[in-house]
């Protein structure tokens, strides 16, 4: 038996040096570093007393006690519980729409001899290329009697051309047989893709569905283009003007923080921002194994 079929490393492959393990190791260090350095920083000056984020120039390396009152104070008045709560409904009903809609179209699109598929795919290839402009958008969402509703949140970007083109692909990857196995079956194209195109494209709907969610999530500027404000502003935006106000946040966003270091209250609404989106990636990433396994075509 050889040493690749007994399961150990291929001859091929050989086995690395030391020092290149080694290398590797470091680097993979820094990168982690990278990224996780900047989230605890946020997180432990959220955390940390006035008097260390003022003696430390804004910041907080390791809170010497634990005080929530950022987080306590941010929440008074109700701006930022009501900014969450659109946050959380323009992601749901955004990322619902969006998925479904993409999905329709890409599958139509996916599909030979479909009729004017061609020029809608140009059609749509064209607005990714040459996209409008924001004067245009502005008219169009207003024309639509759109501006300062809700749905303006969410309807300009409903369908996002490169999850589209992706989803396309992934459809047209999906084999032959089983669309013609479908067909022999009596099956039409609406059965046919509930009943086998995506129970194979698990993965591929969790990963478009997350780019959704997050774009929805993070978006501000839609809020500070087609609404007035008040009522309609996301968390991202009320974040936005709470970062752009700096040092006088009371007069640009309306929070009574007086007294408290305002990177600290910053800080606060950054961990506020970051944690619901960042605790659904663990559970996505399950799925996506589930959605790979799910879809594997076996030899």
């Amino acid at each position: 038996m050889s040493a690749e079929s007994a399961g150990s490393r291929p001859v091929w492959m050989g086995r690395p040096k030391p020092a290149t393990s080694a290398v590797k190791g470091v680097v993979v260090v820094v990168i982690l570093a990278l990224i996780a350095v900047p989230f605890w920083l946020v997180l432990a000056t959220s955390v940390s007393s006035d008097a260390k984020v003022n003696a430390n120039g804004g910041w907080s390396l390791w809170p010497d006690e634990l005080d929530f009152s950022a987080y306590t104070s941010v929440f008074k008045g109700g701006t930022i519980g009501h900014a969450l709560w659109v946050s959380v409904l323009v992601t749901g009903l955004g990322t619902a729409l969006s998925l479904a809609s993409t999905t329709f179209l890409a599958y139509a699109l996916s599909r030979p001899n479909v009729l004017a598929g061609k020029p809608i795919l140009l059609a749509v290839l064209f607005t990714f290329l040459f996209p409008a402009g924001m004067i245009p958008s502005f008219l169009v969402v207003t024309d639509l009697k759109l501006f300062d509703h809700l749905a303006a949140l969410f309807v300009p970007a409903m369908i996002n051309v490169f999850n589209l083109v992706v989803m396309r692909g992934f459809f047209q990857g999906i084999p032959e047989e089983l669309y013609e196995a479908a067909r022999l079956d009596g099956a039409g194209d609406v059965r046919t893709l509930f009943r086998i195109v995506l129970p194979l494209s698990k993965a591929i709907i969790a990963v478009v569905g997350l780019y959704y969610a997050v774009g929805y999530w993070n978006d501000y500027f839609r809020a500070m283009l087609y609404t007035n404000g008040g009522d309609l502003n996301p968390l991202s935006t009320v974040l936005r003007g709470f970062v752009v106000a700096g040092n006088n946040p009371n007069q640009e966003v309306g929070l009574n923080i007086t007294g408290m270091a305002p990177m600290k209250a910053i800080s606060a609404l950054v961990v506020i921002a970051i944690v619901p989106i960042a605790a659904a990636f663990p559970f996505l990433q399950r799925y996506f194994t589930k959605g790979v396994m799910t879809g594997a075509v076996k030899s």
